[in-house]
């Protein structure tokens, strides 16, 4: 959420966020300006605003609601003293004492920026971190770990045991036996990033890939029933499957639940139709959608902006 909130008060990156900013800017809370001061366009963001439950957002706002006083003061003078041209307001003061009620207001804020900003775009969001994990869960078997982390960005450099990326900050970070989370992001543009405080859970954050129109909402129910008459039910759902990414015959058919066989003869016929199209990689077949394809899907509006 955190890193959203960076990519909406930054103006770059224009061609693939420029309409989702335009798009959610007048439904977010006025309050959303509490999150900003605390998680600024650049520099260090108040660890504590990104909780590490794994058990949603229900579970994460409770956690930003019961941040502990001392983890929000430590937190607070590590952003005064790795910001200096950056000024924390007044409440702040406040916040540093552990003062329920503002973390309850930050935590209610906190939901209500998920549900105007981001809610309407999480099955787009949750696709393109699923289809990056799966390219990436791929790599160990042909290339080994270092396949995948020489990978994980343009500036990634491997050599055991280091791995070196550009950072926005000058930082290092020591596992000490723990392991590494390495988080794929939608909305982090130009180079990974972690955690500050290096006794927290190592998390590794970094971008991933997608197509500008992103944010123009899905098809609905009575789109998808028009499709589905025209090309059967099946050859729909795979299409539709297909249109998230590159996947294996086995993969689509795992997302429809079709039986692979089944799976496979329907993406011969959307092939025929040019409207996938397959490429053999190792011993498996990786189908993405055409233009033809995305074009059919988007109702036969063009798939990028005019």
């Amino acid at each position: 959420m955190n890193i959203s909130l960076h990519r909406f008060q930054r103006r770059d990156a224009s061609v693939l966020f420029g309409p989702w900013r335009r798009q959610v800017a007048p439904s977010l809370p006025a309050a959303t300006r509490l999150l900003a001061a605390l998680s600024p366009a650049r520099g260090y963001t108040c660890d504590f605003l990104t909780p590490r439950t794994g058990q949603g957002l229900a579970a994460q706002t409770e956690a930003l609601r019961s941040t502990p006083r001392q983890r929000s003061r430590t937190e607070l003078e590590t952003f005064d003293r790795v910001n200096p041209g950056i000024r924390l307001p007044a409440w702040a003061a406040e916040l540093a004492t552990g003062s329920a009620p503002l973390l309850g207001r930050l935590a209610d804020t906190a939901h209500a920026y998920f549900d105007a900003g981001l809610r309407p775009h999480c099955h787009t969001v949750h696709d393109a971190v699923r289809h990056d994990v799966m390219l990436r869960a791929r790599q160990p078997a042909h290339g080994g770990w270092a396949a995948v982390l020489d990978t994980l960005h343009a500036s990634a450099r491997w050599e055991y045991p280091v791995l070196s990326l550009d950072f926005p900050v000058e930082q290092e970070l020591h596992l000490a036996g723990r392991g590494l989370l390495l988080q794929p992001s939608f909305f982090c543009r130009y180079g990974p990033t972690a955690l500050f405080d290096p006794s927290l859970e190592p998390v590794l954050v970094y971008p991933i890939e997608h197509r500008p129109g992103w944010e123009r909402p899905r098809p609905g129910a009575p789109a998808r029933r028009s499709l589905a008459a025209l090309l059967g039910r099946a050859r729909a759902l795979l299409l539709e499957a297909a249109a998230d990414g590159t996947f294996t015959t086995t993969e689509l058919a795992r997302h429809t639940g079709l039986t692979p066989s089944n799976a496979s003869r329907h993406l011969v016929a959307l092939r025929e139709a040019a409207l996938v199209s397959s490429r053999r990689h190792r011993n498996t077949t990786l189908h993405t959608v055409t233009a033809l394809g995305v074009s059919l899907l988007d109702g036969g509006r063009p798939s990028l902006p005019a």
